[in-house]
Order: C-alpha cells, then sequence, then structure tokens
C-alpha cells in the first residue's frame, strides 16, 4: 500500500502561531504559520519496520516524544500554509520509505583512463621542468 493512499488526518496535531513570513502588519496580528506533528511509535498506519525506516531516516526531524514536526510558513494564508506542511509530510514519507537504488559496478571506459593517464604526463612534465630551474 502506497503513502499516499493512507489517511493520516487523524494522527496529526496543528498548531498555529505568528509567522515570521511575508505580510507586514498581517504578521503581527495573524497566526498563519503551521506546525505539524506526527507521534510516529502511536501511529496505527505505519507498521514497526516502517517506522524504524522513517526514525532512522529522518532522525532530524523527530523529537525527544517521538513526534515528526514540520513547520510551513511561506504562504500569508493559515490554510495553505496547513496544505503545503501536509504535501511536504507525504512528500518526506515517500522519500524515506523508497528503497535505495542498487548500484552496479562500471569499468572506467578506455577513453577515460587515457585521459587520466594524459592529465597525469602532462602535471609530471609541468613539475619536471620547475626542477631543472635554478635562482
Amino acid at each position: 500500500m502506497d503513502i499516499s493512499d493512507r489517511d493520516f488526518m487523524n494522527e496529526f496535531v496543528f498548531t498555529a502561531s505568528r509567522s515570521s513570513g511575508p505580510g507586514g502588519q498581517n504578521v503581527n496580528k495573524v497566526s498563519s504559520k503551521v506546525d505539524l506533528r506526527f507521534n510516529l511509535w502511536s501511529s496505527a498506519l505505519l507498521d514497526e519496520k516502517e517506522k524504524a525506516i522513517i526514525a532512522e531516516k529522518l532522525t532530524n526531524k523527530i523529537n525527544k516524544e517521538g513526534e515528526l514536526v514540520l513547520v510551513a510558513q511561506t504562504d500569508r494564508s493559515q490554510l495553505k500554509n496547513k496544505e503545503k506542511v501536509i504535501a511536504k509530510f507525504y512528500h518526506l514519507l515517500e522519500k524515506a520509505l523508497m528503497p535505495p537504488k542498487k548500484r552496479y559496478k562500471t569499468k572506467p571506459t578506455r577513453a577515460s583512463v587515457e585521459k587520466r593517464l594524459e592529465s597525469k604526463r602532462v602535471k609530471s612534465t609541468i613539475k619536471a621542468s620547475r626542477k631543472d630551474f635554478e635562482l
């Protein structure tokens, strides 16, 4: 089951506060900044394996209480910031749960080897020419 198919809305805790973003006088009186708090360990929609992967990959965004904390304050509207922080949440989870790409070993091409060796020869001649020079 894909992360975007799950509805985490019941597990979100939103708080609004005054933003430091654009808005002039509006910033001083309207709470447009939105914090999203999601308790990772008490989530019913994630299995234990997914929780462990998320906890490992998003360590910097998870506090001591086990809450994933995200903030949005770029817009003047609280609603737009709320939509942005929800989109950010889903994007982060999808990115964290995506399996790493398998790396295939490749040999360097003949041209790249020759280019590297040629640059070494050039560097060597430059350094060798310095030794002959005396004051």
